[in-house]
């Protein structure tokens, strides 16, 4: 990489705007890493669900661990490809393209900043009550954070370079234009509002994977450096039929910050599960280590299962490092020669036996984790919660909402932008916040006006 095409990279959307040079890519970086850490939306992940409710225990993971880890994991899988590339083992082509280990962290921790109260559940109750609005995704409202709503600059958010804010953007299309392809989907905003929430199908209000409409000057300024065929493929809309269609593609950060957030998600969140008891040897031994994946490709043996079930922390620690180092060591460089760009055209992937297993571990946590009835309950809890709470502040704004929300709320030149700042003020919550908060407006002995939310 030149210098020239460092500093595209490098550069801020404010230097941008107002025509000033970059800076060196070690000092961009790290302030990168540094400005996701100092900012609230990153400190409010510590009272956010990962899986398991926070009154569970103070052991399990909330999403701030959860994206330390996805950090350090992708750090790992960085330093993994150069390993392999200065031991000769490949070609090194990739290797002046890849992100430091500053970028990289950057990326990964701030990779959930936009997750709302009650995980996916309040993501889903946002979305419903923004549906003729611009919509809600988590993945969105974390770019929203990164160029708007972040405290570094007074108009553009945390305003990171625009190679961080590449990587973040794991669905690089527009809100408007993913719903525009769904016909049900547009049927579905033409149904009435329902008004008893506990008589909603949630499911049908899944949000489309997507950024909003109000981050289209971001996103061209972020897609810019690359030729117009490249962003024509890059955006492109796969064909679904009686669904959101989602994009294909994604840049070469946001395929290692991804694969760190996947290895957590089926590694990390199943030590959380195994350690509360909810999966129990036998369901382990039948359904991943008897599977038929694992017989075709089988990573270790029994000797995993005895760590993970030894009833010791220390043991089970152990067989989680080894399968996060498993995991680590099989990443390697695809590249893609529909792309010009080596940001797009370079692609981290694991190796197919190391790949198959993660998704045997994944699918495994989603069947008898996150869709249990213990949990979906809590979540169902959490999503009545943001419902209720955006239904009072929407028809009462100038009595429920903080002062400085109700300023951007008087602010907003349409209905659309008033909605959003209720959207934002709700999906900033902690999980903690919005309970007490709901609490306070809705059970009669509880609440008080010198209450410190």
């Amino acid at each position: 990489m030149t210098p020239e095409q460092e500093q595209i990279w490098t550069q801020r959307y404010t230097d941008y705007l107002a025509k000033q040079d970059s800076r060196p890519a070690r000092i961009v970086y790290q302030r990168d890493r540094a400005r996701v850490i100092h900012s609230a939306s990153f400190r409010r992940l510590q009272a956010k669900t990962q899986i398991f409710g926070l009154s569970e225990s103070d052991f399990y993971r909330t999403r701030l661990t959860h994206s330390m880890e996805v950090a350090q994991i992708g750090s790992g899988l960085v330093e993994q490809l150069i390993t392999v590339a200065l031991d000769g083992k490949a070609e090194c082509d990739y290797l002046d393209w890849l992100p430091s280990f500053y970028l990289i962290e950057a990326i990964c921790l701030a990779h959930d900043l936009g997750h709302p109260p009650f995980g996916h559940g309040g993501e889903v109750a946002l979305n419903y009550m923004m549906r003729h609005y611009g919509g809600f995704e988590g993945n969105a409202q974390t770019l929203r954070i990164l160029s708007k709503l972040g405290e570094y600059t007074p108009e553009n958010g945390l305003d990171l370079s625009r190679r961080t804010a590449l990587g973040v953007m794991k669905y690089p299309a527009i809100y408007n234009d993913v719903i525009a392809s769904n016909p049900d989907y547009l049927a579905q905003l033409q149904e009435r509002q329902v008004d008893d929430f506990r008589t909603l199908a949630m499911h049908r209000w899944l949000p489309p994977k997507s950024l909003y409409l109000e981050e289209k000057a971001i996103f061209n300024w972020v897609l810019e450096p690359f030729s117009i065929q490249d962003r024509i493929l890059f955006t492109q809309l796969n064909d679904c039929s009686g669904c959101h269609r989602r994009t294909e593609h994604k840049a070469l950060d946001t395929t290692i910050m991804e694969l760190a957030d996947d290895i957590a998600y089926g590694i990390h969140d199943l030590e959380d599960a195994v350690a509360m008891k909810m999966v129990a040897r036998d369901l382990w031994e039948e359904e991943v280590m008897r599977s038929p994946v694992f017989a075709e490709h089988a990573l270790w043996g029994d000797e995993m299962t005895q760590r993970l079930f030894s009833n010791s922390s220390k043991g089970r620690k152990h067989a989680v490092s080894k399968m996060v180092g498993l995991m680590v060591e099989a990443i390697y460089i695809y590249e893609d020669e529909k792309f010009e760009h080596p940001l797009l055209r370079f692609q981290a992937r694991l190796h197919p036996s190391a790949e198959a297993v993660l998704e045997l571990l994944k699918s495994f946590v989603y069947k008898n984790v996150i869709t249990i009835p213990e949990v979906k309950q809590m979540e169902y809890k959490g999503q009545l919660v943001v419902l209720e709470l955006f239904k009072s502040l929407r028809a009462n704004p100038s009595a429920l909402l903080p002062s400085k929300a109700y300023k951007r709320y008087l602010q907003a030149g349409t209905d659309q932008a008033k909605q959003r700042v209720i959207s934002d003020y709700i999906a900033g919550m902690t999980n903690t916040y919005a309970a007490r908060l709901y609490s306070k407006l809705f059970t009669p002995s509880q609440g008080s006006i010198f209450d410190m939310l």
